[in-house]
């Protein structure tokens, strides 16, 4: 026989009805795996395509916003296409790097302790995600950073892009994570990822019927 796993909110949260769960251990946890992988290969498959970042306004990346001047006057002395091809081979380097994050996202599911689950089941509408950032996001930092490197190289504007915000850097006007383009970008990839993986989090804590999922209409279908 199952245990029985019964969680009940703080009555004095007004933002929503107090409720309480009656799910056994095996199907809180199924609910919750499921949510897990359908919002990894969810966010996996749109992001890491052509144009998955490049064509996406929510992830799309663009320089950093100390460059956003120089860009201005670069594209003034006719090198905006210089520009626009460093946009998009950062764009296109996260698009290359997002399939490599998928086995780590699958571990992270698949190693996902009774307490974890508990904070997601319990969590607010980004619990999801932020369980995988967590858990994920220094690992496909150095996953994802080679895999940028490799991408960008090619670009000649790269190289420029790094040597300026060293010498930005020295004078305080640029974030660390900004004083070099592959790590910037690498940086950039990881939030995409963890902000796709929050929108399909949303889809499934605001209509868990509209999955098709039994599982995740049973466990999540409470939480309104």
């Amino acid at each position: 026989m199952q245990r029985r796993l019964v969680i009940v909110t703080a009555p004095f949260v007004l933002l929503r009805p107090a409720w309480a769960l009656n799910l056994s251990e095996g199907d809180a946890n199924a609910g919750i795996r499921t949510a897990l992988e359908r919002g990894a290969n969810a966010a996996v498959a749109l992001l890491g395509r052509p144009n998955g970042f490049l064509g996406n306004p929510l992830v799309k990346i663009e320089l950093p916003g100390y460059l956003k001047d120089a860009a201005k006057l670069l594209k003034a002395t006719g090198q905006g296409a210089r520009l626009d091809e460093l946009v998009t081979a950062m764009n296109r380097a996260a698009e290359a790097a997002v399939p490599a994050a998928k086995p780590l996202l699958v571990k992270a599911v698949k190693d996902m302790s009774v307490d974890d689950g508990l904070k997601i089941l319990k969590g607010g509408d980004d619990s999801v995600t932020q369980f995988f950032a967590g858990k994920t996001r220094e690992p496909l930092g150095q996953q994802f950073l080679p895999i940028v490197t490799k991408a960008t190289e090619k670009v000649a504007l790269a190289d420029k892009y790094n040597a300026v915000a060293k010498k930005a850097g020295s004078f305080g006007l640029v974030r660390g994570d900004e004083a070099n383009i592959q790590q910037y970008v690498t940086a950039k990839a990881l939030d995409g990822l963890y902000r796709m993986i929050g929108e399909e989090e949303k889809k499934i804590r605001q209509d868990p019927v509209g999955t098709g999922s039994a599982i995740l209409k049973k466990v999540f279908g409470g939480l309104g």
